[in-house]
């Protein structure tokens, strides 16, 4: 073990530091499904931009499952580097590339299978599912590239390397963007062009993006066996990645029920709902970077068992967090009828959007603390009670969504996804106070380095 640099001071312009990069770089994300639909259709037709769509939903949800290594990665490395275990720090990076691996392996080898399934699930017409499978049977390649980025990514973020983050995300779009133009427009490629640049643009993304985790093999730890499969360290990634994974797929579940039950209340509401989720998806990306810096301060102070570092990081992180979620509310408030006239030309569509928009307005200021607390918990390994909040939150929401929307109509949907996130936050803070107990003490089955722990 050799000794890191001690962190910067907790104060709001570290957090920031660490959270205006990973803001812009979400930024970038839905400019690349723009751009490709946009290329797609200046084929002339409606095929392609089907295919291309489906497909990447296809492969974003089967992705999408392995999110945990971005959480899981966060959490571990950030308190190793906190522990001043350089090694460890670059062993939880070698570990988390191979589950990588493995996972993406495994997509490659059963791609037949899983295409075949999600067509089932989700059918499409003859010559759209012929050109969605075209364009999977390209990027499939690209799994394990894709899911590795998820680990480097969570390991820049725990060294607070968000600078890197945002280099890297802006090089993967920037590069997809130009093959994209090059090989449909100039080369006419069509769907298969789409799917090449994709792939380019993932492998290159992970090349550069171990390029700037270069520091992690500087030395021998990430390639020692014994060290990166040490039996005690593995299980606790494991243990750590499945409660993320658990509590990850309870979520979606809420919002996949969220968009059926709308379906249930006629096309006008489902509509209205769609758009309007498009506001919490700027949430998430607006405020994922105060989450962030919380999950690295929180980490580094864990790690070091600076039970006061623990507590200042999640009061100053939470407090910019909070300044964010009001400010989106505002702008929410201001701004919302105008991009619903935008986003929809139906009237009716507008009028019903319109109408739900003050769940919008509030869901930024009721949410932020579930954001937060997420952050905070996954700084400090604490998933198994993340994963048991988030059990006790979504039983809850199963009797809200049953019972609110027969008293208040389609409004009782948006009111049940408040209660939800309310919940959330209220389930982690509760728990919060042993959180932080606990940081400095030893206990039996915690983690090697002092202050890490795991518990629920």
């Amino acid at each position: 073990m050799s000794a890191v640099a001690a962190p910067d001071p907790v104060t709001h312009a570290r957090v920031l530091k660490i959270a205006l990069p990973i803001v812009l770089s979400n930024a970038t994300v839905p400019l690349l499904g723009l751009v490709d639909t946009a290329v797609v259709g200046q084929m002339g037709q409606a095929a392609p931009i089907g295919a291309v769509g489906i497909g990447a939903i296809i492969l974003a949800s089967l992705y999408w499952v392995f999110g945990f290594l971005r959480m899981g990665t966060t959490g571990l490395a950030a308190q190793a580097r906190g522990a001043g275990d350089r090694d460890e720090v670059a062993a939880i990076l070698s570990r988390a590339l191979l589950i990588a691996g493995a996972a993406g392996v495994v997509f490659v080898a059963a791609q037949s299978a899983l295409f075949a399934g999600a067509f089932l699930v989700a059918p499409a017409s003859e010559q759209v599912e012929g050109l969605a499978r075209q364009y999977l049977a390209i990027r499939i390649w690209g799994a394990p590239a894709t899911i590795a980025l998820f680990a480097v990514t969570g390991w820049l973020i725990a060294a607070e390397r968000t600078r890197a983050v945002l280099v890297l995300q802006v090089w993967m779009n920037g590069l997809n963007v130009g093959l994209d133009l090059w090989y449909v427009l100039g080369l006419g490629w069509g769907v298969p062009g789409v799917a090449v640049a994709t792939l380019i643009a993932e492998w290159s993304g992970l090349a550069l993006g171990l390029w700037l985790c270069r520091e992690a093999f500087a030395g021998a730890a990430w390639r020692t066996a014994a060290r990166v499969f040490d039996r005690a360290r593995l299980s606790r990634m494991v243990a750590v990645n499945t409660d993320i994974m658990v509590r990850s797929v309870l979520l979606q579940g809420c919002f996949v029920a969220f968009l059926f039950l709308s379906a249930g209340k006629g096309g006008v509401t489902l509509a209205a709902n769609q758009v309007l989720l498009q506001f919490l998806e700027i949430t998430a990306y607006a405020l994922d970077g105060f989450a962030f810096a919380a999950e690295a301060m929180v980490g580094t102070a864990v790690g070091a068992g600076h039970r006061a570092g623990v507590r200042r990081a999640a009061v100053v992180a939470s407090q910019s967090g909070v300044a964010g979620a009001v400010a989106l509310a505002v702008v929410f408030w201001a701004a919302g009828p105008r991009v619903i006239d935008l986003m929809a030309t139906a009237t009716d569509v507008r009028a019903q959007a319109r109408a739900f928009l003050p769940w919008v307005v509030a869901g930024p200021v009721i949410g932020i603390a579930s954001w937060m607390f997420d952050g905070i918990y996954i700084g400090a390994t604490w998933t198994r009670a993340m994963r048991n909040a988030m059990v006790q939150s979504v039983a809850v929401f199963a009797v809200a969504v049953a019972v609110l929307p027969a008293v208040l109509g389609a409004h009782g949907l948006w009111a049940a996804l408040m209660v939800l996130n309310a919940l959330r936050g209220i389930t982690l803070g509760w728990r919060y106070p042993r959180l932080e107990a606990t940081v400095g003490r030893a206990e039996r089955g915690s983690a090697p380095h002092p202050g890490v722990f795991q518990q629920g």
